[in-house]
């Protein structure tokens, strides 16, 4: 939805922002994680299949990140979804603010320590079916947030994450591996992609600590 700039819609968003800053209410969850038993569920019908076509990938492949709302892209987006009294400039860039980072419990205040990633990553994704996708279902793919696939998460960790799967990278808080594990397997399901052996394993290990 485009948004209007206008007095009134201007005078409207000072108003959202101080109540956000009054109350500090954030859904810092990304949406449609579903229950450990439909996961479960879920995960028994993907296909397992070996990996493919990865000296093919490219990361520009997958055009992100677009704009949203206004001027705020969907990095931004993410950002003010899932902070915590986020302030931004007219160029929706957070000024301030603070962020939770579920993958190792940090909280950060300054927003270039904050990293969006893709739960199943991009290259992971390209590797597991989407190296077939269009251009177009590809940048939906990467500024998905409909699902559980975007997450404000510390800088080093989503880096020491990378392209890896769960057989080999899991969260550092094993906490939060069953929560991460339903939303892998979400991504997985509503994108149909495919998954490796190994990999269905360690999600089906993971699951078993919810």
């Amino acid at each position: 939805m485009k948004r209007v700039v206008t007095a009134a819609s201007a005078a409207l968003m000072t108003i959202l922002v101080t109540l956000s800053l009054t109350t500090g209410t954030v859904s810092a969850t990304p949406p449609n994680i579903p229950s450990a038993a439909t996961a479960a569920s879920r995960l028994a019908t993907l296909t397992v299949a070996a990996e493919s076509n990865q000296s093919s990938y490219d990361r520009s492949l997958f055009n992100h990140w677009i704009t949203i709302s206004g001027t705020c892209n969907t990095r931004e987006t993410v950002l003010k979804r899932d902070g915590v009294g986020v302030v931004v400039n007219s160029s929706c860039a957070a000024t301030s603010g603070s962020w939770y980072s579920p993958f190792d419990g940090a909280t950060w205040t300054a927003a270039a320590d904050v990293d969006i990633d893709h739960m199943v990553p991009l290259a992971e994704a390209w590797r597991s079916g989407a190296h077939a996708w269009t251009g177009a279902q590809r940048q939906s793919y990467a500024n998905d947030l409909g699902g559980p696939e975007l997450w404000a998460v510390t800088d080093n960790v989503n880096q020491a994450k990378g392209d890896q799967d769960p057989s080999t990278w899991q969260p550092p808080l094993s906490s939060f591996r069953c929560t991460y594990a339903r939303a892998w397997i979400q991504v997985k399901y509503y994108w149909k992609l495919t998954l490796q052996s190994s990999e269905k394993s360690a999600l089906q290990s993971m699951l078993a600590t919810c």
